[in-house]
């Protein structure tokens, strides 16, 4: 073996227990464990523990993500999360990354200071179409003879299938289409004191739907329902608040002489007048009775006698 050789074989051991060294150095932090896709709706978020090592800073985490396109075209690069670089949190909310129906190569590592984690990388490919669908949750509710089906979160490019018909008479049913960004489907022409019910389900693809909703069921009140109730109610209010404005202003502002004009006191009609020469008629038998006697004082003999003697 030549000098030569010999001196770059030692030239090529030098580097590689420098790289080791180095290696040894930079990845010092466990990998991220955990790491799991959770997609609901077509909500994609990708979750991991956190790192139990300790470390003076804080942690932070950084997402990468690798398509089709990057792949076939990019020679296999990778593209940063945009909005988890860095970031402190063990969740990573990838929906608007995501945005093909392809399969997506997904992986995070952790950062303490200089000190970085080997990435972790999702244990298969996502793609989007796995999401979780969920039952719509709807509002049912009559606007004169329409019905108005509200939405709230719908999935993103999904389809809502909305199916309506009259109680008792679920076998002729109509079914509307409508697409998710509209979160509204309006209903018209419908039978005054009908009863419709409404049940509805999101579609993404042939493939994929959820399980249906509740049924709903509401009564058509008619055209007049919507504002006659509430008119009525307004109009009372402001007609009996007048009516009492228009008293206690009267009362405030009437002179004693003009009050006395028109609120002077009736005499009461003879038969309610008091009458204090009564009369009380008497029969004849009646009459008797209080005929007046005389009355006789009683003398003693004695002094009738010597009174007589006197007088003799």
């Amino acid at each position: 073996m030549t000098l030569t050789r010999i001196a770059s074989l030692l030239m090529v051991m030098m580097m590689v227990i420098v790289l080791l060294d180095y290696t040894n150095y930079v990845w010092m932090l466990p990998t991220p464990s955990g790491v799991s896709m959770e997609s609901v709706d077509m909500i994609h978020v990708l979750k991991w523990r956190p790192l139990q090592e300790p470390c003076s800073t804080r942690v932070l985490y950084s997402v990468q993500f690798q398509g089709e396109f990057e792949l076939k075209f990019l020679n296999g690069s990778w593209v940063d999360a945009p909005e988890c670089q860095q970031t402190p949190h063990t969740y990573c909310d990838l929906t608007f990354d995501l945005g093909s129906d392809s399969d997506y190569n997904i992986r995070v590592r952790g950062q303490c200071g200089s000190q970085l984690s080997p990435w972790t990388t999702l244990s298969r490919p996502f793609n989007r179409r796995d999401t979780v669908l969920r039952a719509p949750e709807m509002v049912v509710s009559a606007v004169g003879d329409a019905l108005q089906v509200s939405f709230d979160k719908l999935p993103l490019t999904a389809i809502v299938r909305v199916t309506v018909w009259e109680r008792g008479d679920e076998q002729e049913a109509d079914v509307y289409m409508m697409p998710a960004e509209e979160n509204m489907l309006h209903i018209a022409a419908l039978q005054e004191g009908a009863e419709y019910c409404v049940r509805a389900q999101t579609i993404l693809d042939t493939h994929l739907h959820s399980s249906s909703s509740d049924t709903h069921c509401v009564s058509i009140t008619g055209p007049d329902a919507t504002w006659k109730s509430p008119t009525t109610a307004t109009a009372t209010v402001i007609i009996m608040a007048g009516l009492l404005f228009g008293v206690f202003w009267f009362i405030a502002h009437c002179r004693p002489e003009a009050c006395q004009k028109y609120f002077q006191k009736e005499p009461l009609p003879r038969p309610l007048q008091p009458d204090w020469d009564i009369q009380i008629p008497m029969y004849p038998k009646e009459a008797e009775l209080y005929e007046q006697i005389g009355v006789v004082p009683k003398v003693d003999p004695h002094e009738l006698r010597s009174s007589n003697l006197e007088d003799s």
